[in-house]
């Protein structure tokens, strides 16, 4: 009897994964930098530095994570197994281990390009706390991390900083899939974590330039207009219009930092001219681009604003 197989092709029904994070993570880099390996005894500080974000790894103890009072909704962590922690924005913060055979860590520091107008850092809490075991797939790349960070070779610092820059990349996809255990209300990481609202995401993420009107969105999407529009709001906090708008600012803060000319910047993010992309960054930023960059800082994003 002939045995008829089940086709491969997929359901009309079913839709095929999308990468939900390389369109921002290629846009806005994350670099990585091996500081510490090893115990830990007594009181450590992590002073809050603007532009410094850190990643933890407790491989072994037991021990106590202290924040000033007001800055997290967690003021005080108890560790009691292998755990990474990430602190995307300046906090500081004091970890407390036993003044003698302290606890096993491996840290580095981050540095997100934007800073904390990175759509990444911005969506994300002040403090994420995930055992090693919740994140499938995670042991290999930290096993890899370990045994680099503990060994001095040829280029093993070098290549334990890329790993900590694999290992992030992995703990943002466990947070895209769980955002209610990592902490995240609202914003970005929120909106990519649901399938319909990360399809029109994901689209406008890799063509910025292009016409985004609230039909094209809501029709990638898969959702009507009116269903989009309150899906996108409760996600992200904000309207799909402004958030394009957000989006763009941000592209264009980061390339004119780079060095790009507002009129080179303007044509490649679908703004009408130098003149209409000045006119939003000022409404955003409130400072023109000039201003902006002759600052002592970088201003931040007014959000949430606009049609």
């Amino acid at each position: 009897m002939k045995v008829i197989q089940k086709s491969k092709i997929p359901s009309a029904y079913s839709s095929p994964p999308i990468d939900r994070l390389s369109a921002v993570l290629d846009r806005f880099r994350v670099r990585a930098a091996l500081f510490h390996t090893g115990s830990m005894c007594g009181h450590h500080a992590f002073e809050a530095v603007p532009g410094r974000a850190f990643m933890h790894v407790l491989r072994r103890g037991e021990m106590e994570v202290r924040h000033s009072p007001g800055e997290t909704a967690t003021p005080r962590l108890r560790l009691a197994e292998p755990t990474l922690l990430l602190y995307p924005r300046p906090l500081h913060h004091v970890f407390v281990n036993p003044p003698h055979d302290g606890s096993d860590f491996t840290c580095a520091t981050l540095d997100f390009d934007g800073g904390e107008r990175n759509p990444i850092v911005r969506s994300l809490p002040s403090v994420v706390c995930v055992s090693l075991d919740a994140i499938d797939g995670l042991r290999p790349a930290l096993d890899l991390l370990f045994a680099e960070a503990d060994h001095v070779r040829c280029g093993s610092r070098l290549l334990a900083s890329r790993l900590f820059e694999v290992v992030l990349i992995q703990l943002l996809r466990w947070i895209v899939d769980h955002p209610a255990e990592a902490g995240v209300g609202s914003g970005l990481i929120m909106g990519l974590s649901d399938p319909r609202l990360a399809k029109s995401l994901v689209a406008l993420h890799h063509a910025p330039h292009e016409d985004w009107p609230l039909e094209r969105m809501a029709s990638v999407a898969g959702m009507s207009r009116s269903a989009f529009a309150a899906a996108f709001r409760t996600a992200t906090g904000t309207t799909p219009a402004s958030y394009l708008t957000d989006w763009r600012l941000t592209l264009a803060a980061s390339m004119i930092r780079a060095g790009a000319p507002v009129k080179l910047a303007a044509a490649e993010l679908g703004f009408s001219g130098a003149a209409s992309l000045s006119k939003a960054f000022r409404q955003r930023m409130g400072v023109s681009p000039r201003e902006w960059m002759a600052g002592p800082g970088a201003g931040t994003l007014k959000t949430g604003e606009g049609a």
